[in-house]
């Protein structure tokens, strides 16, 4: 049984500023130039556009799908936000296109418009393999300017990964650190996430989505929004090794995956660029894991099904998701 971490934390002050070393050890852009080319997987999948998700066999959603106990399912995404913030420059849209004519004939029918530029820090959404490029280049090598342009992506879009239905692992920091939150800017290192494993009973194994739990969306309801695209918590580029090594197949968090600001030098988002352009792994951006973190501990496992199902969008360089984890 899966040691059951007190999600609403025990110390003082409700936050953690992190073991001392911010957003972790500074790296040169040699030195990430060399990490990338270390994880990199160009050239191991057919098709190439679904990458890391075709690690994700029927075996593996069958050993999901036996994860499933009490058969409660947990909604991971952040309401529809039409606020502008300082996370939130270009809130999404929804207005109403019909209110029902009283005169025309039953039923009256009622209507409404929906749009987002969902790559921020509000919505929730998937990152398809189309939306990262690094030197130029996207996954598997493809050169960016002739797989994108204004009409979508030729390579790499939404489409081509389709659903996925795998074991989930939340690694639930705050809970492991018995804080309410991690403070923004604090860096969760490899030793971080091997803790992690250790203290909630978990082992992050091939074709497993990880979902880093940050404290991000509690921190944001208790103390309002801030600028989380220049200060956020998440993953140093230490840890991309281990997840690589793991063989996982996406990769979520309640920030965008990537501490910030960013350890590495003349590179804005790191993990970003090692997991999509490198390792084909897509990002689950924008988590609402709260009621999942509580839902884990009640259970007292940290392992569950998790199911995404990204919208159909020809070209598409992402989509806005409603993702479920199935205890």
């Amino acid at each position: 049984m899966a040691r059951r971490p007190d999600p609403s934390g025990s110390r003082g002050g409700g936050s953690d500023s992190g073991d001392g070393d911010g957003n972790g050890p500074a790296v040169s852009r040699s030195a990430f130039d060399a990490l990338f080319e270390a994880v990199r997987t160009w050239g191991r999948w057919d098709p190439a556009d679904r990458g890391a998700w075709n690690r994700v066999t029927a075996d593996h959603v069958r050993r999901a799908a036996a994860r499933v106990r009490s058969g409660k399912v947990v909604p991971m995404a952040l309401p529809w936000d039409v606020r502008p913030g300082p996370d939130n420059p270009r809130p999404a849209l929804h207005h109403m296109t019909d209110l029902g004519d009283v005169e025309s004939p039953e039923p009256s029918v009622h209507k409404d418009f929906i749009a987002a530029d969902y790559h921020g820090r509000s919505v929730t959404h998937l990152d398809a393999l189309s939306h990262i490029a690094f030197r130029g280049r996207l996954y598997d090598g493809r050169a960016a300017r002739e797989a994108v342009d204004a009409g979508g992506a030729r390579f790499g879009a939404v489409p081509a990964l389709g659903a996925l239905v795998t074991t989930g692992v939340l690694l639930d920091l705050p809970a492991v650190l018995g804080v309410r939150w991690l403070e923004p800017g604090r860096a969760v290192r490899a030793k971080d996430v091997l803790a992690a494993e250790r203290a909630l009973g978990v082992t992050i194994g091939e074709g497993d989505g990880v979902l880093l739990r940050t404290g991000h969306v509690r921190r944001r309801a208790e103390l309002g929004a801030w600028d989380s695209g220049a200060r956020s918590a998440g993953f140093h580029v230490d840890a991309v090794p281990l997840l690589a090594e793991r063989g996982v197949a996406v990769i979520g968090s309640d920030g965008d995956s990537d501490v910030r600001p960013s350890p590495v030098e003349g590179v804005h988002a790191p993990v970003h660029a090692l997991a999509l352009a490198a390792m084909g792994v897509p990002l689950l951006d924008n988590l609402d894991l709260e009621a999942l973190s509580g839902a884990a501990a009640e259970a007292g496992r940290y392992e569950f099904m998790i199911v995404v199902t990204p919208l159909n969008i020809p070209g598409g360089t992402g989509s806005p998701v409603t993702p479920v984890a199935v205890l």
